[in-house]
């Protein structure tokens, strides 16, 4: 199977380019953005990282299996140890990171808590070689972390639309669910609209608005 174009794929794992919901090896799409060089996407390498492991497909021996040498397999050490600064600098804690910090020399671990102390501080920093820059790291991480609730919030908003025309048509007939709607948004009716309202639709209005019904409801609904 030919795979999708890097740039794709790594929409998915949360850096916003194109959205796609093809499956793709996610081990190996890491071990391209460690094989890259590429500055912005090491940057964004803890966002890559912690949607890799959304739905546990990340697995770190799967990732140094796609890379080639010695200094590839360090590059993708120094990016997990500035992920896992990051996400203690924001106070995430996941299993996976766990089994990653416990995979650390005590020497690195305690270098994890100076890479820490600089990302606080917003200090530029090298690690292995490699320069990073916190407020570029930070910025990344939490453009994520904003474009997550977002998408969250119009789902939410979108399945209380859906639940809500669902209600209203269980209720109302298509005309009457109309009216109810243009009653709501304070809409003109013309003469017949308004008989029609007043003679049917609002009476439905005023049952539905009956606490006393609500309560009856709510409670047939626990059987």
């Amino acid at each position: 199977m030919t795979e999708k174009p890097l740039p794709e794929r790594l929409s998915k794992l949360g850096l916003p380019l194109l959205e796609t919901s093809d499956e793709f090896d996610v081990n190996q799409t890491l071990a391209e953005v460690v094989k890259s060089r590429d500055t912005r996407l090491w940057e964004g390498f803890s966002v890559l990282l912690v949607n890799a492991a959304k739905d546990f497909r990340f697995a770190y021996e799967r990732v140094l299996e796609h890379l080639d040498d010695k200094e590839q397999k360090k590059i993708f050490h120094s990016l997990l140890q500035v992920s896992l600064a990051l996400y203690d600098r924001y106070h995430l804690s996941f299993s996976w990171t766990r089994q990653l910090r416990d995979m650390l020399s005590e020497n690195e671990k305690v270098y994890l808590k100076q890479l820490r102390k600089e990302l606080a501080a917003g200090n530029p920093f090298t690690l292995n070689g490699l320069e990073f820059h916190p407020l570029r790291l930070k910025n990344a991480f939490e453009l994520y972390f904003k474009e997550d609730a977002e998408k969250s919030r119009q789902k939410k908003e979108k399945h209380e639309e859906l639940s809500l025309e669902y209600a209203l048509s269980q209720v109302f007939s298509p005309k009457q669910k109309e009216l109810f709607k243009k009653r709501l948004e304070g809409l003109p009716l013309n003469k017949t609209e308004k008989e029609y309202y007043s003679r049917t639709v609002k009476k439905k209005v005023v049952a539905l608005a009956n606490p006393e019904l609500h309560r009856l409801a709510q409670r047939l609904m626990a059987y």
